[in-house]
C-alpha cells in the first residue's frame, strides 16, 4: 500500500515549498509515498511556482492541482486525483514527524484504517501547549485539522468523503463520522503546526471564537451559520 499525500493551499507561498521538502526529508522510506498532491484553491502569490519548482527538485512525484476555494472542495478534489490506497490530508502549516509514512502504514496493516498524529504549536505560550497535551486523548472533543489526517481511499469514499457544505469545521465533521463508526486511532507522535493565526488574531480572541464554533456545531448550528460567524469574528 502507498499514501498520496494531499494538501490544500491558498497562498501559502510563505510555508509550502519548506513543508514539501520536509515531507520528503522525513520519509521512512520512498516506496511508501505514491505521490504528494498540491490543491491550490486560486493563490494570487507565488505558492503554484513554489510548487512546481519543488516538483522539478524532488525525487518524489508532486502534482499541483487547480480546484474551487474552500478546504473540503480542495481536499476532495485532491483525493479524486490520488492514486494511492491511503490518503493523507496535511495543512500547509503542518509539519509531521520523522517516519511519518511508516507510522501510518503501520496502522493501516494493524487494522485501523483513519486516524491522526498528536499535535503540538510551534509557540511556547502556556495555553497553546495545553491545547497541544489535549491531544493525547483519545475524544473527538480533542482532535482538528492540524493533526492532520489518514485514511484508506476505500474509506473515505465510503463516507463520501468531506462534506463540501462546511467552509469551516469540515476536519471536526469528519472527524465526528468516524467516531460514530469507531473507525479511529491517534499515532502517539507529533505534529508540529504553526501558531500563525492565534499571533495575528491573539491567543483568547481566537481561542474563545474557536470554541464558540464548536458550541454552535454542538447546539445544532448549520454550516453556513459557522461560516458566517468565522467570517464575520475571526477572518474580518
Amino acid at each position: 500500500m502507498k499514501i498520496s499525500i494531499i494538501i490544500p493551499i491558498l497562498n501559502e507561498a510563505a510555508t509550502i515549498r519548506k513543508l514539501l521538502s520536509h515531507l520528503t526529508q522525513t520519509y521512512s522510506s520512498p516506496n511508501f509515498i505514491k505521490e504528494i498532491i498540491v490543491v491550490d484553491g486560486g493563490s494570487v502569490d507565488e505558492s503554484q511556482k513554489a510548487v512546481t519548482d519543488s516538483a522539478n527538485t524532488q525525487k518524489t512525484p508532486i502534482k499541483l492541482v487547480s480546484s474551487e476555494k474552500g478546504r473540503a472542495k480542495q481536499m476532495n478534489t485532491g483525493a479524486a486525483a490520488a492514486s494511492g490506497e491511503i490518503l493523507y490530508f496535511l495543512h500547509a502549516d503542518s509539519f509531521p514527524p520523522d517516519g511519518y509514512d511508516r507510522d501510518i502504514i503501520q496502522q493501516i496493516h494493524g487494522g485501523n484504517e483513519a486516524g491522526c498524529f498528536r499535535m503540538k504549536f510551534d509557540s511556547k505560550h502556556w495555553w497553546l501547549r495545553f491545547l497541544g497535551w489535549l491531544t493525547q486523548f483519545e475524544s473527538k472533543r480533542c482532535r482538528g485539522g492540524d493533526q492532520s489526517q489518514f485514511i484508506t481511499a476505500s474509506l473515505f469514499r465510503e463516507i463520501d468523503g468531506y462534506d463540501e457544505a462546511y467552509i469551516v469545521y469540515e476536519d471536526n465533521d469528519l472527524v465526528d463520522r468516524l467516531f460514530a463508526i469507531d473507525k479511529f486511532v491517534i499515532i502517539p507522535k507529533y505534529v508540529i503546526t504553526s501558531a500563525r493565526r492565534y499571533r495575528e488574531v491573539g491567543v483568547w480572541r481566537l481561542q474563545y471564537h474557536f470554541l464558540n464554533i464548536h458550541m454552535r456545531r454542538w447546539l445544532g448550528a448549520s454550516s453556513e451559520d459557522l461560516y458566517r460567524y468565522y467570517k464575520e469574528k475571526v477572518v474580518s
